[in-house]
């Protein structure tokens, strides 16, 4: 339920900032904006990290394991008490969504900016915030969980209709997640979604849902107040997906109307409210080919997207995720924020989209990073820095901004070909190839998308060379053909001729 009574503004002058990388230093440049201290934190691994380099202080957590680092509550709390920070800001991943966390910061008496404790367990079991919603009169998919069904369980699966897709109740990210589309396949799939589950939740509690075909992934962000006051700003587009996970975004959806950005934004905030919900989180949706739209989850946190709204809206969430956890209102606007433009974020990871997208660890050789009118990029590396297999393989969060969509799309492609980045993988080249789609540039967009059209992707100079060695092969078997004999053994790249030079 909403706060009844008006909290005392307290104003902060030094912020512990519980995370590392590019988060880390995008809350950093607004703190800093804003005139106060920051406190970096920082494992073995990350001694050098550009984040802790730009604190104005920094503690040491542990070793490079997250759980033995920026997993450690109590040394996050430690180090809080040793800065003197008055508030703990989580960022995104690690303990952002782990109430727990959000307690221990408040029992410490210290300031969690984020939503309260109770609010992040609320929405942080998706079996608890689908029976919220559906109290609430939001639509939810339809769904079987396996501990309420017992003996009855294969039934009702049945009953939903196959395909059906098995979630972790505990958490999101793709873990745990499987998509059956026979019934004798049930039973193995569901001992590998709660054995994935439990490794990444410390729970097996998985469900059944109605398996939607080609929805959208279409979310809402909302910003609640501790006055009791929630309001929504607009949506992002979030369907370009891989392994589940999200490397494209947008704002506006090509695919939105008002009216259903109005029935979906009333939807989340009548959520929000419901669970006395504050500071910055979002409401995420799937949507169907008729724009009936059914709760997905809420994420209790900030998004890695949410630099788009910042484009378009010409706010600053950070700044606003601290004023409310001072205990400042949200400003009373007459009607729904009107967005200017259009705005796409691209995730730049060290990954290897020809290899099942597998993470590359190893030291950045060279950087450099896009420019110019419109570009924003949230970078947490630099030429030299190390990117691990401890954590996330996310370079940077690069934004582009336009009049229209095909404006912001065009500046995108032009920052990423600007984009240099030397001695590791990554998957530039790849969101250079979905942004050229004909079904991309019209908007056609779904879950499934990159699955259909580029399922055997190859880099560029990977095609050239292959199509090159065709070519010789060809050339020789051409001149085998007229000499009647087989060619001598020799390496095929001579046969290219002019095309390799």
């Amino acid at each position: 339920m909403p706060a009844t009574k008006k909290p005392a503004i307290k104003e902060l002058r030094k912020v512990l900032i519980a995370n590392r990388g590019e988060i880390a230093i995008r809350i950093m440049r607004t703190l800093h904006a804003m005139g106060i201290k920051t406190v970096a934190v920082y494992s073995e691994a990350d001694r050098n990290a550009l984040h802790v380099e730009l604190a104005d202080e920094a503690y040491l957590l542990g070793p490079a394991p997250a759980r033995e680092s920026y997993l450690r509550i109590d040394k996050i709390l430690e180090a809080a008490k040793a800065s003197g920070a008055q508030a703990i800001h989580p960022g995104f991943g690690f303990l952002a969504e782990n109430p727990e966390f959000a307690q221990a910061v408040v029992d410490a008496g210290l300031v969690f900016i984020g939503p309260t404790a109770q609010a992040i367990r609320d929405m942080g079991n998706k079996l608890n915030s689908r029976a919220l919603a559906l109290r609430h009169k939001i639509p939810v998919i339809p769904a079987a969980d396996e501990r309420e069904a017992g003996a009855d369980f294969a039934e009702r699966v049945k009953a939903l209709g196959l395909p059906v897709l098995i979630k972790a109740a505990a958490g999101g990210g793709g873990k745990g997640m499987r998509v059956v589309a026979h019934l004798k396949d049930l039973k193995q799939s569901l001992e590998m979604s709660k054995r994935e589950s439990l490794n990444a939740f410390s729970d097996d509690h998985v469900f059944v849902e109605k398996y939607l075909k080609d929805p959208r992934h279409i979310e809402i962000q909302v910003l609640g107040d501790l006055h009791g006051h929630v309001m929504h700003l607009n949506e992002r587009e979030c369907s370009i997906q891989r392994r589940h996970q999200k490397i494209i975004e947008e704002t506006p959806s090509p695919f939105m109307t008002d009216a259903l950005r109005a029935e979906m934004g009333e939807a989340a905030v009548r959520l929000a409210k419901a669970v006395g919900y504050t500071s910055a989180g979002t409401v995420e949706f799937m949507v169907d080919a008729d724009r009936k739209f059914y709760l997905l989850e809420m994420n209790t946190r900030l998004q890695v997207e949410h630099p788009v709204t910042e484009m378009t809206l010409g706010l600053d969430l950070v700044y606003w995720q601290v004023r409310i956890a001072e205990g400042h209102p949200l400003p009373r606007r007459p009607g729904p924020l009107r967005a200017r433009g259009h705005a796409i974020e691209c995730r730049i990871y060290a990954e290897d989209p020809a290899a099942d997208f597998i993470p590359c660890a190893g030291r950045l050789a060279f950087l450099r990073e896009p420019s110019g009118p419109w570009i924003r990029n949230d970078c947490g590396v630099r030429s030299g820095s190390e990117v691990t297999t401890h954590y996330d393989p996310m370079i940077s969060k690069l934004v582009a901004w336009g009049e229209t969509r095909e404006a912001s799309v065009a500046r995108m492609k032009e920052a990423l070909n600007d984009y240099i980045i030397l001695g590791l993988r990554t998957n530039r080249e790849y969101l250079l190839d979905v942004l050229d789609l004909p079904a991309f540039r019209e908007g056609r967009l779904h879950t499934g998308f990159l699955k259909q059209h580029l399922p055997d992707w190859q880099p560029r100079q990977a095609k050239l060379e292959a199509a090159l060695l065709a070519a010789a092969l060809y050339r020789g078997r051409r001149q085998a053909q007229a000499t009647g004999s087989a060619p001598a053994q020799r390496n095929p790249w001579q046969t290219v001729g002019d095309w390799g030079r």
